[in-house]
């Protein structure tokens, strides 16, 4: 944990370079390391936001670390600057997950 997902309507050439990007933006925003991050790219989707210009749809989920009204400007802007997106056709949802329900290894990072 962190975990982001991103699903976009544009077609990214390097995904593998986005991803880790991406990765490392979401492992300093949350200040826990980048070997804990897991990142998901669905690009080239059919998406529509108003009309069928680019947008795009991150959830960023993470037990504890998010503070959203921080996190989300320079997210809007990571995403306007790799792919072209105006800030004003990104939504992000962040969800804090109970240590309880979020699992690795075998096993959850709490009770």
């Amino acid at each position: 944990m962190p975990y982001i997902n991103v699903s976009t309507s544009v077609k990214v050439d390097d995904k593998k370079k986005l991803l880790e990007e991406i990765s490392i933006l979401v492992s300093s925003l949350t200040n826990k390391s980048k070997r804990f991050v897991m990142a998901k790219l669905e690009d080239n989707s059919e998406m529509f936001f108003e009309d069928e210009s680019p947008c795009c749809f991150l959830e960023i989920k993470s037990i504890g670390s998010l503070n959203p009204s921080e996190m989300a400007k320079q997210i809007s802007n990571f995403v306007y600057e790799k792919m072209g997106i105006t800030i004003d056709k990104i939504y992000i949802s962040f969800e804090d997950v109970p240590a309880s329900m979020w699992a690795w290894n075998g096993r959850t990072f709490g009770q």
